[in-house]
């Protein structure tokens, strides 16, 4: 049995305080496995380009767009990110009647990414993702040292004006729009009579199963999933738990109450364990096309001891380095035959400070205090110069290409001073 893992969430006016859509996402991942946060900029390609992606190469389009992205660092796709645009997507483990066992193909976290830099609204980026899932299919193992996980998955999806969910068991997907109030998801199947896009098979290949009887109102989370595993039991609650955390914050949803849902151990939602929570992500969009969106990453394990630090697109846009993870090309592991024989250490910078320090903050109390209040004292002020920013815009954009560094340079030197 393999654990559950990750909780997406979004808020839309008039859950959220101001005309504004909060996303959040927390990445749940196994304890040693490093995520980056990564940069790169938008590009043109010639029209016989390819891409590769973490196992299969697949035809590149003309433009991609850019992105800033979470990711588990030895894969090409992403856990979650957000791209100029202000499309946010963020995926889930889910596990149903649909065998996840298969040939290698494109992971959930490779269609995060294609859905970004080739979607500029969230119906697009749904279209993207179901258009690569029907004609490459989803497979592959989404453990570097472990050949045998396996899933499907599901995607939030947002922009400037709704949301989507998309849920997918193989080939076969449904879509739901969101058009105010909040949705989460987690590790089970959440759409159930009101499905608004679908693959146009996902009926007769239900009912050809035996899984649906052709009469009865069709429910895709009933149909499609098992419900009594003790996976779905596991995630189902935790889903409720976010639901209440939502619900909680209910008309005032801002950034910081949606770190805070991020950040909560007793629902789950912040996991600890052999799976935690690797790498967190807050982004606030206002509905307003004329203000930037403000998109927050931890870049480092568990919420509660990290900081949110801002990312805002911006035209010379800076490269990540103290949050990217050493690259090792043609001699990656995850590249050769036999593969998962070797792990190599994939820390950035940051990762590598981070750890020290939180050896610092478990073993002794008072330095581990003053270094948590330095932290918190730095995301409360970068929120309060964000928020000024999401407001009023800002005249000089390219003042902000160095922001999230910037930032994580602010961190380590909080580290520094430990």
């Amino acid at each position: 049995m393999y654990p559950s893992s990750c909780d997406t969430f979004v808020a839309l006016p008039p859950s959220t305080e101001g005309q504004r859509i909060i996303f959040g996402k927390n990445s749940d991942r196994p304890c040693d496995e490093v995520q980056e946060v990564v940069y790169f900029a938008a590009r043109d390609y010639n029209a016989e380009e390819k891409v590769e992606c973490t196992y299969i190469e697949i035809a590149q389009v003309a433009h991609t767009y850019a992105v800033v992205l979470s990711r588990p660092a030895w894969l090409w796709g992403a856990e979650m990110g957000a791209n100029e645009h202000q499309v946010c997507i963020g995926n889930e483990a889910v596990w149903g009647r649909e065998s996840a066992d298969g040939e290698e193909a494109l992971l959930g976290m490779d269609l995060v990414r294609l859905g970004l830099e080739r979607g500029d609204t969230a119906e697009k980026a749904v279209g993207v993702i179901a258009e690569l899932l029907e004609k490459h299919g989803q497979g592959g193992s989404c453990m570097e040292d472990d050949s045998g996980f396996t899933y499907h998955n599901s995607f939030l999806v947002s922009d400037r004006k709704e949301a989507w969910v998309l849920e997918t068991a193989g080939k076969h997907w449904a879509a739901e729009r969101v058009q105010e109030g909040y949705r989460n998801i987690s590790n089970q199947y959440s759409i159930t009579t009101k499905i608004d896009k679908e693959h146009p098979q996902m009926r007769a290949y239900a009912q050809s199963k035996g899984w649906w009887d052709g009469k009865t109102e069709f429910n895709f989370a009933t149909v499609y999933s098992f419900l009594t595993t003790a996976r779905i039991e596991s995630a189902g609650s935790r889903y409720c738990e976010g639901k209440k955390l939502l619900e909680k914050s209910n008309g005032q949803i801002t950034a910081d109450a949606m770190m805070n849902i991020l950040r909560d151990k007793e629902s789950g939602i912040n996991m600890e364990g052999m799976f935690m929570t690797t790498g967190s992500m807050v982004s606030v969009i206002p509905t307003h096309a004329a203000l930037p969106g403000v998109h927050y990453f931890t870049a480092t394990p568990d919420p509660e001891r990290s900081t949110f630090k801002p990312f805002i697109f911006v035209k010379h846009a800076v490269p990540l380095k103290e949050t990217t993870s050493p690259s090792f090309g043609a001699d990656d592991p995850v590249k050769k035959m036999p593969r998962f024989q070797t792990k190599p250490d994939r820390k950035h910078p940051l990762f590598v400070k981070h750890e020290l320090v939180a050896a610092i903050i478990e073993s002794n109390k008072d330095r581990g205090e003053k270094i948590t209040h330095a932290m918190k004292q730095l995301e409360k002020d970068s929120i309060k110069t964000m928020e000024k920013i999401l407001m009023e815009g800002i005249e000089e954009p390219d003042i902000l290409a160095n922001l999230f560094s910037g930032s994580v340079q602010k961190e380590i030197s909080i580290y520094g001073k430990s």
